[in-house]
């Protein structure tokens, strides 16, 4: 089947998503970012005040290049690489400065030969999880936890000409703020609260971004999965 069904959530409706439209320092970079689930892009659409709109299209995925995060090839660390890149990251401390250089230089994917990439969203608290691993303040299995909380979902984001072409606009529907902000609100504050749980364990035996740089591990490290 090379047909999908994915959603936007926006605060407008957008019947022909447009290439070279959006904001640059997405995850991802510039792009149209999707889910195929649709209450996530309810969530994503709404903000405290204001209703939202969940926009539902077509894709026909024939011929088209996808980069998928989650397959076995890649670990949580190139997804990472690409926070880094695309994302504005404060740099506040030496270690996290040259976590992000390792992160760029050894796992940092070229996105140009594809069409489309599918991996993670980095909503506000998985923000600061990945902020955290990187200043070396919890460990590679403690973030790994943290990115499974909550249910997070992935993003499917057009990148390319060919697969703008391809996207087809099906329908609309509103999102009510009253619901579906209380819920991503809801979604944050557990999140937050399972993740400050986890890191009062020690895990001492833990891979810290201060050892992937002294053991200098690379994609191939087996420690990674």
């Amino acid at each position: 089947m090379n047909k999908l069904i994915l959603y936007h959530g926006s605060p407008e409706i957008v019947q022909a998503p447009v290439f070279s439209k959006g904001k640059s320092y997405n995850d991802y970079g510039r792009g149209f970012y999707c889910t195929e689930y649709i209450d996530l892009a309810k969530e994503w659409a709404c903000t405290e005040n204001r209703d939202g709109y969940v926009n539902k299209y077509e894709l026909d995925t024939q011929g088209l290049t996808v980069l998928n995060l989650s397959s076995d090839k890649y670990t949580i660390l190139h997804w990472l690489a690409l926070l880094v890149e695309y994302r504005k990251f404060r740099v506040s401390t030496p270690i996290m400065k040259r976590g992000i250089d390792w992160l760029k230089e050894y796992f940092l994917l070229d996105l140009t030969p594809y069409d489309a990439v599918v991996g993670y969203r980095a909503d506000d608290s998985y923000f600061s999880f990945a902020r955290a691993f990187v200043n070396n303040e919890i460990s590679l299995t403690q973030l790994s936890y943290a990115m499974r909380l909550g249910k997070l979902g992935e993003q499917f984001v057009l990148k390319s000409p060919a697969a703008f072409e391809k996207i087809h606009f099906i329908s609309y529907e509103i999102a009510d703020n009253t619901v579906y902000y209380a819920k991503r609100k809801s979604r944050d504050d557990e999140e937050r609260a399972a993740f400050r749980i986890e890191i009062e364990k020690d895990d001492l035996d833990g891979l810290y971004m201060r050892d992937i740089i002294r053991d200098e591990v690379q994609p191939n490290d087996p420690r990674l999965r």
